[in-house]
């Protein structure tokens, strides 16, 4: 060999990785081109003619609302939703995905409103049909904008086809669950305190409120007890009440006791009244307050409480005031205040706070309303849907709202008022947590209005609940032998239950039954259903499905006709809710044989709740079938109280069975301090800037790496460690895409004929495909990422890539090594990218097609073919040591390097001292090492010595070997490579 030939450059003559994929992704630009792409090719549609007759997989999509620009819990949770639907279809299911939006309520209702009052006119003055069409257009409005940006998050589905709560096929459905409801006599008409939004005139569910810390006016209030039968001590004493709500004075009907709670009479020291003017009525006067809360009572009207030297009389427990009676402190107004005010047994009351007395408003409170119900005692409706009192009131009559501070505050006119007859015995401040309406923002209150409502506890009538469906028995009611039904589980079995069970305990067992993911969501929902109210499904509005049934104003009753009901179904089918209120009624009751001066139209909406609660009857059941449910229902943690449990009662209401199989809920989004994002703060992290500047897919990758489950962070610094990690794994893509080049199933090799380091790889693989497999079935996606990015840098770029590239490069193309690897290599890319596409779907469609631009999408695959008997631990477990050597070798050799005593590791000669000998040959740990020579000894402890080589550097493949004669001269293994 000559000089000359001895100097070439060598590199033309390596075998380096060639690929067109680029390491910048430049994700923002291209993902728009490839969403085309799909949308050109009806991928979606592509894949379910694929997947007909395969298992079907539902997981049914929450509506998110149609009212503005989506934020980044929609993009979580609707990139959270993706992932799973796309890794069921990988795992060879039938994953239908359908897009939803809820489109009546309140929130757009209040934005139409807000339009007509900047043009200064009453919405209440427009045709109620020109109005709702007006909400129905702002609907649309948002459902197109939010569609498109639910596409751009990579999110597939039928996106031609959503289900829209106010499509007439939906309107209509919705009514025929209503009447479901009507026809089992769960339905009924009742006035019970429910919370009232006065600045929206309608009723709210407890999902629509939340809470925030309010300072409130506390009072005192003296009450003359005029009647004590059992005690006649107490004529003439004052009962003391306390309450954070002054309000509700001008409406108190009654005053309750505890049973078990030790009340005392006594009389303020007249040494306490000098210098307290405010006090000055209370001479000689005799108050009943519980004893355990004299000293807090009398701290608030500025006296103090000396045992010894006040008279006064113990009663234990509370039977002195059976019978006892005492007058409102406004008496003197007569009418409704001149009424007696007769004191109640109460269990609700405590000697945690107050007084010990309460006093009773049963307009305004649910404790309230039940005992004096039960007495009795029916709401006066003082308070109207504004707020305010009634102009005719005797006491506050025309006033103002009920909840203005300034009508509540210790200088306003009901203290004022209490004042003046000297009933007011304290006024001041306390900072407590208070109901507000999340769309006005705005304080609720406890308002009894007429509602309808939907019974908990009354057994559900049978006969009309026998339907054939997949629920937690084979059937919700069987019929024996035509008397009686039997249950279909025998834990909903009770003792003398001849109609049923009740909704509460269809509910309750529903949720045993239920798979929560996590599971503490089984406690959370388990618990509310337990202790929730009646559900009032009744709004006061316009916009919204019409409780489309009709009343006898004078009993209350509905009227219950299957062929009417079936008759307003269809109507509501052609031509939408609408008709309702442009319809014949008259003529419409008459073709059915009923009275129109007897029956009288409902007015009232129902609760989106109920809408959005009743969207498995005509979203999962209507496309694949009568009692078909879904497999999961996926959403934020705060909606146990919201859709997750409004869908619960209705389905159990109408079937008898949850309308899933299992429950996921996630975390919400927070920023990168953990604080709430709000526009006040400045830190809302806005999902469709970061989808312009990033790409998609970065977002997708952070939903995936997050712990889900509970509350996540997003910010700049997250968004980067996620763009690195995303970096990373399209590296190995592009590294993976270059070395397969020209790749051809001719050098295929067979795994067993594979060396050991492939077979090791491979052994990782098929653990890996064990891994993701779980963390599929889990839903634990951020363990899926984690170990997917984990196998993808540890194992593959760090080890295995790094190890082989010297073989890739340098060894002949017929090399049993070189081909192995590749066949390795070529069973890595169908696995990985198959492995990535539920969660980098962008990216993995844009590996696939790089190296099958004709081969359609990846999304179409199923997941890979991964053999267990790759699994071999015996070789794995010499592999694990092998590697643990090597990082001591690289630990090694970094301190030489970074003294610039070698350029690169394949200047060292290592020699390595340990107790067993390593299961390879010194040859085979070189490569391993990426070293020029190892030698071997048995020493008492692992040691590692660096040395560096004096062997000559070969030109083409760089390795330090005892064959090269000079620097630059080829080593026999080249020689071979480029002469053959």
């Amino acid at each position: 060999m000559s000089d000359t030939e001895t100097k070439r450059d060598w590199r033309d003559t390596v075998f380096l990785p060639k690929t067109d994929f680029p390491m910048k992704a430049g994700l923002a630009a291209k993902e728009p081109a490839i969403l085309a792409k799909w949308q050109a090719e009806d991928l979606y549609g592509t894949l379910r003619t694929q997947r007909a007759g395969k298992p079907r997989w539902i997981l049914h999509d929450g509506p998110p609302y149609a009212n503005g620009d989506i934020h980044m819990g929609h993009a979580m949770n609707k990139v959270l939703k993706d992932i799973i639907v796309r890794s069921q279809s990988l795992l060879g299911k039938d994953a239908p995905y359908v897009p939803g939006w809820d489109c009546h309520g309140l929130p757009i209702e209040w934005k139409v409103e807000e339009q007509y009052r900047a043009k200064k006119q009453n919405k209440d003055d427009a045709p109620v049909d020109q109005f709702r069409a007006e909400c129905r257009a702002y609907a649309q409005k948002w459902v197109d904008v939010q569609r498109d940006q639910f596409k751009r998050l990579g999110v597939m589905g039928d996106w031609d086809d959503p289900y829209l709560t106010m499509k007439y096929e939906a309107e209509a459905a919705i009514a025929g669950e209503l009447l479901k409801f009507a026809e089992t006599g769960q339905l009924y008409r009742g006035a019970k305190p429910v919370m009232w939004s006065p600045v929206e005139k309608t009723a709210l569910a407890e999902a629509e409120v939340e809470y925030e810390d309010i300072t409130s006016t506390q009072i005192d209030v003296a009450f003359e007890i005029v009647e004590a039968p059992n005690a006649q001590e107490l004529v003439g004493a004052y009962a003391v009440i306390w309450t954070t709500t002054p309000w509700t004075v001008p409406v108190n009907q009654a005053l309750a006791y505890g049973p078990g709670v030790e009340y005392t009479i006594f009389e303020i020291k007249s040494g306490e009244l000098e210098d307290k003017p405010h006090l000055a009525r209370l001479g000689g006067k005799r108050l009943v307050v519980a004893t355990a809360l004299i000293p807090a009572f009398l701290k608030r009207i500025g006296c103090e409480w000396d045992n010894s030297d006040v008279p006064h009389e113990v009663y234990l427990g509370g039977w002195p005031f059976e019978g006892a009676v005492a007058r409102h402190p406004m008496h003197t107004r007569g009418g409704f205040f001149a009424k007696p005010r007769p004191f109640l047994p109460g269990d609700f009351v405590t000697t945690d706070a107050g007084t010990g007395l309460v006093h009773m408003a049963p307009d305004h409170g649910e404790d309230d309303f039940l005992l004096c119900k039960a007495h009795g005692i029916d709401p006066v409706f003082a308070v109207e849907d504004n707020g305010f009192y009634r102009a005719d009131w005797a006491w506050m009559g025309g006033q103002g709202s009920v909840i203005a501070p300034k009508l509540n505050a210790p200088e306003g006119p009901i203290c004022t008022d209490l004042r003046e007859v000297g009933a007011l015995l304290a006024a001041g401040s306390m900072v407590h947590s208070y109901p507000h309406s999340w769309r006005s923002k705005a304080k609720v209150i406890f308002r009894c209005t007429p509602q309808w409502f939907i019974a908990m506890d009354r057994p559900i009538n049978p006969p009309s609940l026998s339907r054939e469906g997949p629920g937690v028995g084979d059937t919700l009611y069987g019929a024996r032998n035509g008397e009686g039904f039997t249950h279909p589980n025998p834990s909903l079995e009770r003792e003398g239950l001849s109609n049923g069970p009740t909704l509460r305990e269809l509910a309750l067992d529903a949720i045993e039954h239920t798979r929560f993911v996590p599971d503490k969501g089984r406690n959370r929902i388990g618990s509310m259903v337990a202790g929730r109210p009646d559900w009032v499904i009744s709004r006061q509005r316009a916009w919204g499905v019409p409780i489309a049934i009709y009343v006898d104003p004078k009993t209350g009753r509905y009227l219950d006709d299957k062929g009417l009901n079936a008759r307003i179904v269809e109507a509501f089918k052609a031509g939408g809710a609408d008709v309702w209120y442009t319809m014949d009624h008259a003529a419409l009751l008459a073709e059915f044989g009923h009275d129109a001066n007897v029956w009288q139209p409902v007015t009232d909406i129902l609760d989106v709740w109920f809408d959005s609660g009743s969207t498995h009857a005509f979203t999962i059941e209507a496309r694949y079938g009568e009692g078909v449910r879904a497999d999961l229902y996926l959403e934020g943690s705060d909606q146990h109280r919201g859709w997750f449990q409004s869908s619960l009662l209705e389905s159990c209401g109408t079937r008898g069975r949850a309308p899933y199989d299992a429950v996921l809920t996630h975390g919400f989004a927070l920023d990168g301090q953990g604080r709430k994002m709000s526009k006040s703060l400045g830190n809302v992290v806005d999902p469709l800037k970061v989808i312009n500047e990033s790409g998609a897919d970065i977002l997708r990758l952070w939903v995936a790496s997050t712990d889900y489950f509970e509350d996540v962070r997003i910010g700049k610094e997250v968004l980067a460690g996620t763009s690195d990690a995303y970096r990373k794994l399209r590296n190995s893509f592009r590294y993976l895409l270059g070395a397969l080049d020209g790749f051809a199933e001719e050098e295929r090799v067979a795994v067993n004929e594979m060396p050991e380091l492939e077979r090791y790889v491979l052994h990782l693989l098929a653990k890996l495909d064990a891994e993701l497999r779980s963390a599929t079935d889990a839903f634990e996606f951020n363990r899926y990422a984690r170990a997917l990015t984990d196998f993808a840098n540890a194992d593959l770029s760090a080890f295995f890539f790094d190890i082989r590239k010297d073989c890739l490069y340098c060894d002949a193309p017929e090399s049993l090594t070189r081909r192995s690897y590749r066949t390795a290599l070529d069973i890595l890319f169908h696995a990985l990218v198959r492995y990535a596409a539920p969660i980098l779907c962008f990216t993995a469609e844009e590996v696939w097609g790089t190296r099958y631009p004709d081969a359609g999408s990846v999304h179409l695959l199923e997941w890979p073919e991964v053999e267990g008997l790759w699994i071999d631990e015996g070789l794995a477990q010499n592999w694990e040591q092998l590697r643990a050597l090597r990082l001591a070798v690289s630990a090694a050799i970094e301190p030489m390097r970074k003294a610039k005593e070698l350029g690169s590791s394949l200047q060292a000669r290592v020699a390595i001292g340990s107790p067993e000998r390593p299961a390879a040959t010194p040859s085979e740990l070189s490569e391993l090492f990426i070293v020029s020579d190892v030698q071997l000894e048995t020493t008492d402890s692992t040691q590692v010595v660096v040395h560096v080589t004096d062997w000559h550097k070969c030109g083409r493949c760089w390795r330090h070997l005892p064959e090269v004669k000079e620097d630059g001269d080829l080593c026999d293994r080249c020689e071979a490579a480029v002469h053959g």
